[in-house]
């Protein structure tokens, strides 16, 4: 029975630290969206989301790969 008197208060201490917990993550935004994430992982990136820099190594690395495969399949051409 004198357990109680240590549980009861440990128990309210929990209890009062989750509330304090879910309003701090209230408060800080972290449950604005909720199905953002789960839907982005299904699509590629967008290229509206890179910075110009990234953008343009992008392109450049394309024109690369394919200028390399089109000389690739000219060279196997009789």
């Amino acid at each position: 029975m004198t357990i109680l008197y240590l549980l009861i208060p440990l128990s309210l201490i929990l209890l009062g630290l989750a509330v304090w917990a879910f309003f701090w993550a209230v408060k800080h935004d972290q449950f604005d969206d909720l199905e953002g994430p789960a839907h982005r992982i299904l699509f590629d990136e967008d290229e509206n989301d890179l910075s110009p820099e990234e953008r343009q190594r992008r392109q450049q690395t394309r024109e690369q790969k394919s200028a390399a495969r089109k000389s690739h399949n000219d060279s196997e051409q009789p």
